[in-house]
């Protein structure tokens, strides 16, 4: 199976790699012994970023691996999929207007 290239994939490498120095920092504050609520409310911000990456990743595999963006009707149908993982996961970083 060969591999497709995904128009965020630098933007994914990006976010993962401030994602992985979030993540250390936050290993460093528990070895210093920093308060728990300071060191959870990090946990909690690594998990945001974690799925807002995640999102970007999946919007990616649905646009360029399932769906003929030619066609209008698949179309409207992705514009509906991608409204209700907006609501599930509780964002709106979509890129609509970008072109794909």
């Amino acid at each position: 199976m060969s591999q497709t290239p995904h128009p965020q994939s630098k933007n994914v490498i990006n976010r993962l790699a401030r994602i992985a120095g979030h993540a250390e920092a936050v290993k460093r504050m528990a070895e210093e012994g920093r308060e728990c609520s300071e060191i959870l409310v990090q946990i909690s911000a690594v998990i945001s970023a974690l799925n807002g990456v995640g999102k970007v990743v999946l919007e990616d595999h649905i646009r360029q691996c399932l769906v003929d963006s030619g066609n209008p009707a698949q179309r409207e149908m992705l514009s509906g999929v991608l409204d209700a993982i907006d609501k599930y996961v509780g964002t709106n970083s979509r890129r609509w207007d970008a072109p794909h």
